[in-house]
């Protein structure tokens, strides 16, 4: 680094450049999907674990989908809703890759489990006779923590890459957390190498998993369209269409956000697009994964019963 260049230890979020009402206008309906979000997630998580009738792969997969959704909002909104306050508040150098490195973790992890998901799904429809044979625990715990190292190691990769530029200044990052693309642009030295390899993890992490999702649910369609009741296939299509549609929104902001040209896309329009992965999809899942099924009422009136009759006794 030349003489005159400064080394950056701190970072400044500029996130949403809006009037101050706005932000407070802002803060407190972040903070109320900030509280559906863990209350969500909290409440599936929950259940998966305390009633033995959801103890099977589907709801396994799903809890950790929950946790993935939980640990994605506490690692970015919490900050955000800080800045909202105090736009000048500063993130330190290392909270910043910490954060970045956090993400990256969570959205590969929720890829990955997504596919395990459909697979499972496919199994289970396609497969049904040989679905506790193929779907054993043993199989649903590797599937489970391979999505999670995977998910960390291919984020170590990233951060690493990261680590190795110079940061000399301006400080200002353009986003309401430490997005990896948003930090790059602050690195004074040549970054097409950590271009190169986030266009790899996205062919990877986003291309291939998303061509599996959708081979696996057009399966699941085909043997859909087999089923002789009107009713069991009208409530078939209805999960299946739901699930589609959080692919869609998460594997489809994703691949836009980092396979597409970036002069095609503002910095606003790229907040906005993860508001997705911070606010929408954590919030969402739980009423398209498992509020909306019988079992999870069920289980949920169980719970509400039992503590309600414990609280007369």
């Amino acid at each position: 680094m030349e003489e005159n260049q400064t080394m950056v230890t701190e970072f400044i979020l500029l996130g949403f450049c809006l009037g101050q009402r706005i932000h407070v206008l802002l803060f407190g309906i972040f903070s109320l999907f900030y509280a559906f979000t863990l209350l969500g997630n909290g409440a599936i998580l929950a259940l998966s674990c305390l009633d033995p009738r959801l103890h099977t792969p589907m709801y396994f997969f799903l809890s950790h989908l929950a946790l993935v959704d939980i640990a994605y909002a506490c690692n970015t909104v919490p900050r955000m809703l800080l800045n909202l306050l105090d736009p000048a508040l500063p993130i330190s150098f290392g909270g910043c890759m910490t954060q970045t490195f956090l993400f990256l973790t969570f959205a590969h992890t929720e890829c990955l489990l997504l596919v395990v998901m459909s697979y499972d799904r496919y199994v289970a429809i396609c497969l049904p006779l040989r679905y506790s044979a193929i779907m054993s625990w043993r199989v649903c715990t590797i599937l489970a923590a391979a999505s999670w190292v995977c998910g960390s190691l291919l984020a170590l990769v990233h951060v690493v890459l990261i680590l190795r530029l110079p940061f000399c200044g301006p400080h200002e990052v353009n986003h309401f957390f430490c997005e990896i693309l948003s930090v790059l642009k602050l690195a004074c030295a040549d970054t097409r190498l950590n271009q190169l390899c986030i266009f790899a993890a996205c062919v990877f992490i986003l291309v291939g998993p998303l061509c599996w999702v959708l081979v696996s649910y057009t399966r699941i369609l085909l043997a859909i369209l087999r089923i002789q009741s009107g009713e069991g296939r009208r409530k078939a299509f209805s999960t299946c269409s739901s699930h589609l549609c959080v692919v869609g929104l998460f594997f489809g902001s994703a691949i836009v956000m980092y396979m597409a040209p970036q002069s095609r896309h503002p910095e606003e329009q790229q907040k906005i697009l993860f508001l997705f992965y911070s606010f929408f999809n954590p919030m969402l899942n739980p009423l398209i994964y498992s509020l909306r099924n019988a079992e999870v009422k069920s289980a949920l009136r169980r719970a509400l019963y039992k503590e309600g009759h414990s609280q007369l006794l």
